[in-house]
């Protein structure tokens, strides 16, 4: 779903992703951004770099390093281990140096640039040593003052840039006023093989639930992210609260080691509310298909708009339900009330209300809602799709297509 100002990525069926390149060699592709620890960004970067690989491209990725890169590696494919985490002046500096060796000595064409600290530097490399340069969007990026305004920035700067949603590409035309014939809308890629109710064994379900001691007389509502307070949980209490239902239990999973202060405070706040039955504290799960497998609402809360809503595709290639804010991302994932709920921002009233009505289809009505969602998010967001159309900017770029 693009809106008409922003013009989508070029169809994979359309542009051949075979690009011309000088003495017949396959083009070379470097990704940067700060580390490989996990998340969407680091998740999106080695999915595209795979597809590199399996394409015939050569295929790069520059880091701190992180877990991931052992992924990386099973594909055959090189990381290079440098600083570009950090925001110091003279560290960026040498960054630069050293991205333009890693081109020259590559022959890299393309560097991509994930996340603004790498490239600050990424920019100057590609201008040292004539690569092209190109960035995606993968956030808001607060901007409450000009210094921050303009080290957002770089991220507009490229000869292409990619926006993980559309609500994305009209932020970054908005308010980096990114002429919109280099904006190119690539939602975020689900990997719907991975998230596929039918490849989940019942085993794995049964030994999340054990370990989260789930009961079995509970409607299971599961509410996945970090915990920070833009995420919602102190909102949702409240809707837990305004639910007039006891039959449910609200895991909200995620917590970590920085997270003590913040679950006391929710803690504090459930009691207040009399709700502290319907809440539990999970810690981060890596089995997050079998997460949405036991729950029967997957819930997003986000008091500001996400760039994207990773954990509403997921639960939704799952079949699940979900309820999520009518801003950002949220709104060209979820369709209201035909595979989910939106609600209200920050409106615990409205959550609530959204809530009760996912929580109360019968069994044929969440058949119908899973068998919608799951060919929904297949159609348009499948990690497939997010590969080709980025491979097909790159091709773009490298053909030296104007930006239109």
């Amino acid at each position: 779903m693009t809106s008409p100002d922003l013009p989508p990525a070029p169809e994979a069926s359309q542009t051949s992703i075979e690009a011309e390149v000088p003495e017949g060699r396959p083009p070379m592709v470097l990704q940067v951004l700060p580390a490989l620890h996990g998340g969407g960004v680091e998740r999106g970067t080695i999915d595209v770099a795979i597809a590199l690989k399996h394409a015939g491209w050569g295929a790069m990725v520059a880091s701190e390093g992180g877990p991931m890169v052992h992924e990386l590696a099973r594909h055959g494919i090189t990381h290079i281990e440098l600083p570009l985490a950090t925001k110091n002046p003279f560290k960026m500096r040498a960054n630069v140096r050293r991205l333009a060796d890693l081109v020259r000595e590559h022959s890299v064409d393309i560097i991509h640039a994930r996340s603004r600290a790498p490239a600050w530097s990424a920019e100057a490399a590609a201008r040292r040593s004539g690569a092209h340069f190109i960035t995606t969007f993968h956030g808001t990026y607060g901007d409450a003052w000009s210094l921050k305004r303009f080290y957002n920035a770089v991220m507009g700067r490229g000869e292409r840039v990619i926006a993980i949603s559309d609500f994305i590409g009209r932020l970054v035309q908005d308010r980096y006023h990114v002429d919109p014939a280099r904006v190119r809308v690539i939602h975020r890629g689900v990997d719907i093989h991975l998230f596929d109710p039918d490849n989940v064994s019942q085993e794995r379900v049964i030994q999340l639930a054990t370990r989260w001691q789930l009961p079995d007389d509970r409607k299971i509502v599961l509410l996945p992210g970090r915990f920070s307070d833009w995420k919602g949980h102190s909102l949702v209490i409240e809707g837990l609260a305004r639910l007039g239902r006891r039959d449910v239990l609200c895991v909200m999973a995620g917590v970590d080691t920085a997270s003590a202060d913040y679950t006391a405070e929710l803690t504090e706040l459930a009691r207040a509310r009399d709700v502290m039955d319907m809440v539990r504290f999970v810690d981060f799960c890596r089995d997050m298909p079998a997460a949405y497998m036991l729950s029967d609402v997957v819930l997003s809360a986000a008091t500001k708009p996400e760039a994207f809503g990773r954990t509403l595709a997921e639960a939704l290639a799952m079949g699940r339900p979900v309820v999520g804010p009518a801003h950002g991302g949220a709104l060209e994932i979820v369709q209201d009330h035909r595979t989910g709920w939106l609600f209200r921002p920050r409106n615990s009233e409205s959550l609530a209300s959204a809530l009760h009505a996912a929580l109360e289809l019968d069994a044929p009505q969440r058949l119908r809602l899973a068998g919608e969602a799951m060919e929904d998010m297949r159609k348009r967001f499948s990690n497939e799709q997010m590969c080709q159309a980025t491979l097909a900017v790159y091709t773009e770029v490298l053909n030296g297509d104007t930006a239109s």
